[in-house]
């Protein structure tokens, strides 16, 4: 497996949520997890992976997310998640989404506006 390499003009940030009690993440991980690399100037997403059991999962919450960004949240996105992902980790998904909307406009406040 080839490992990736993110220049300086980006950070990483992990938005985090609860999930159902029977789902297999919350038995492995506790919680479920989307990590997002974005671009410091703009909140633009340019990759990512969650804490999946499955690498379809992975793959697909990837392809939704990709190219949008951190900036506020997009109703449009939400909407497109319930949409499309029927997994047990659908309002997880959209809860680790927001909570990175809320770290990363408060790293930007704190530190990247600076």
């Amino acid at each position: 497996m080839m490992m990736k390499m993110y220049d300086s003009k980006t950070i990483y940030v992990i938005g985090e949520a609860r999930t159902q009690a029977d789902n297999a993440i919350t038995k492995e991980f506790n919680s479920f997890f989307i990590g997002f690399v974005v671009r410091k100037e703009d909140g633009k997403i340019i990759d990512l992976s969650c804490s999946s059991k499955l690498r379809t999962t992975d793959d697909f919450v990837y392809s939704i997310f990709i190219n949008h960004d951190l900036n506020k949240i997009d109703a449009e996105l939400e909407k497109e998640i319930k949409k499309r992902y029927f997994g047990s980790s659908q309002k997880a998904i959209i809860v680790a989404y927001r909570d990175a909307v809320r770290k990363y406009n408060k790293i930007k406040d704190k530190y990247l506006n600076n």
